[in-house]
């Protein structure tokens, strides 16, 4: 020892020991239940949202199957007919009753283009007066299958 550097007495200095990460602090428990929260609801959310348009998937896998007979037998009276009557049924379940069920000809029509936003679903008049005349309508079935999968994707449910 030198007697000349009283600092060479003292003790080295201690560190104090490192600040752990766990617990973490009461703002992060919030946190953290509020996110858990949060993905809760969007996860009910989608399932609601999922389940709620099951009828639309089953409408297009049914359309898809009636556009397929009908590449198959060529009755395009038949597929328009057949595409009507899903549509309605497509519409009584997402509609009321009282509002669909009576509805056919200009009535139907206009729902039909009116109830989709936009210009998505364009029906024409020979598409709902097909199934009252004996003879098949000059139409297009695939402008027909492409304005009802429109629809039936895009038609605003009644609330």
């Amino acid at each position: 020892m030198n007697p000349q550097d009283p600092l060479a007495n003292l003790y080295p200095l201690r560190e104090p020991a490192m600040i752990g990460w766990w617990p973490p602090a009461p703002g992060w428990w919030v946190l953290g239940a509020l996110v858990l929260l949060a993905l809760a609801a969007l996860l009910w959310f989608l399932v609601k949202r999922y389940r709620a348009n099951a009828y639309r998937r089953r409408a297009l896998a049914q359309l898809d199957t009636l556009h397929r007979q009908f590449a198959t037998d060529g009755d395009s009276a038949a597929f328009v007919v057949n595409t009507n009557a899903l549509l309605k049924s497509v519409a009584l379940r997402a509609y009321s009753r009282r509002q669909v069920a009576g509805a056919s000809g200009a009535q139907w029509l206009t729902f039909l283009n009116s109830s989709c936003p936009g210009d998505r679903a364009a029906f024409d008049d020979r598409f709902v007066t097909a199934p009252y005349r004996a003879t098949p309508p000059d139409i297009d079935p695939d402008q027909v299958r492409r304005a009802a999968a429109q629809w039936i994707r895009h038609h605003e449910v009644a609330r």
